[in-house]
């Protein structure tokens, strides 16, 4: 099942590789860790998905090649051969669970095992055989009832609570994802919540520490996740994306779906200008021979179609983050990362509906690759931020290994992780 991890021998080299499969795209990155909490990226391959819908795996022979062309590609400009990946999981059987977990600790002072014996019980109290946790987090720790505690390790006390947030994610959708990976010759050493891989790729310390909604728009989900004092506090996932505005242009227009992706990246943008009425755009109609049947419509048409379905999304969204009871102060700064994020317009329409201060976000930690500028490769660099941390606690994990520098590098990351 996914979730399992264990540090294989690409690993131990310290070669990550990281496999997103979503619903537009299939995308492998392959990468090397460095010094300086950083990783040099190898090689990269990314296909268009098939067989996936809405996270869900439809079809697993197509998503089986999928996942074996974009890992060949990868594999070839690397020039190295991958077994094992971390993988990003996504989809609308997310669920987020706030809960707190209480544990005596009377006659010594609090240690790592006591904070690993208590998010072990946090785990098994809402793993079932319907879902399976993806991540256990602690948010926050009360001692003998005072509260506020931010790291209680070495302190004294009878009764340690802990706050806590669990991610889970349905084991039938999990084990369908895990078959596909293992019939594409592929062991999955990790999984990661795809909003969650985005945050820790896009957003900056001081965003996660104040509060910020991270919001990651893919071809068929557009999924959020809420991050404050320096964790993740709650992700959810809804059943819109950039694929449901290109079958609105095709459907609207009568044209195939390859010629409505073309005129919204074209042409395509949320906001209206003034100019859209004198600008004309030529569609090729459905079932037409090429360059026979076409329509000309102005652009403004085009605009009246994308628009409405961007607002419908971020009202999802909007009336999401109500429910939920999201602190005003904590949500007043919202990241957009995602494929359907570049969308011409689709910053202003986040900022006119959610009524808050908006960036693109884009892959903070890569600065040469060419990865940093698409947002649509978010996920697939938060995985590998994940993997690095992962390697550096390996490194920790043996005496030999250890130094003052690695140990800094493996406080740090882990900072982000948990």
């Amino acid at each position: 099942m996914l979730g399992r991890r264990r540090h294989h021998s690409r690993m131990r080299g310290g070669i990550v590789a990281a496999l997103d499969v979503g619903s537009s795209k299939v995308c492998c990155v392959i990468a090397q860790v460095r010094e300086g909490n950083s990783f040099e990226i190898l090689g990269f391959g990314h296909q268009i998905s098939s067989g996936i819908k809405s996270g869900i795996v439809i079809d697993m022979e197509a998503v089986i090649t999928s996942i074996v062309n974009a890992v060949h590609t990868a594999e070839k400009m690397a020039g190295v051969t991958i077994r094992d990946v971390i993988v990003s999981v996504n989809g609308i059987h997310l669920k987020s669970v706030n809960f707190a977990v209480e544990m005596n600790v009377s006659g010594h002072p609090i240690d790592d095992a006591d904070i690993r014996r208590a998010l072990f019980q946090a785990k098994g109290a809402r793993e079932s055989s319907d879902f399976q946790v993806l991540h256990t987090i602690p948010t926050g720790y009360a001692l003998d009832g005072a509260k506020g505690i931010r790291d209680p390790r070495g302190m004294y006390g009878d009764r340690l609570r802990v706050s806590v947030h669990t991610l889970l994610s349905k084991s039938s959708s999990l084990y369908n994802l895990s078959t596909c990976v293992a019939r594409s010759h592929l062991e999955v050493v990790g999984s990661v919540a795809a909003p969650y891989a985005s945050g820790l790729a896009c957003l900056v310390e001081d965003e996660r520490d104040l509060g910020v909604i991270l919001i990651d728009m893919g071809g068929s989900t557009t999924s959020f996740a809420i991050f404050y004092e320096g964790q993740l506090r709650h992700t959810e996932c809804i059943p819109v994306g950039g694929s449901h505005v290109t079958m609105d242009i095709a459907r609207c227009f009568s044209t195939t779906l390859p010629h409505a992706e073309r005129l919204k990246t074209l042409y395509g943008s949320a906001m209206a200008s003034v100019s859209d009425d004198r600008e004309m755009i030529v569609v090729p109609l459905v079932g037409e021979r090429r360059g026979e049947g076409t329509n000309q419509m102005p652009r403004s048409a085009l605009v009246s179609i994308i628009k409405p379905r961007i607002e419908e999304t971020f009202e999802y969204v909007r009336d999401r983050l109500l429910k939920v009871g999201v602190d005003p102060s904590i949500g007043r700064r919202v990241v957009l990362t995602g494929g359907a994020s570049q969308l011409a317009g689709v910053r202003e329409v986040a900022s006119m509906v959610l009524g808050k201060s908006i960036r693109l976000g884009r892959p903070l930690s890569l600065v040469s690759s060419e990865l940093s500028q698409d947002p649509s490769f978010s996920t697939c660099v938060g995985l590998l931020s994940y993997g690095q941390a992962e390697y550096l606690a390996y490194l920790y994990a043996f005496p030999q290994t250890r130094s003052r520098r690695v140990l800094a590098k493996v406080g740090s990351l882990l900072k982000q992780i948990w």
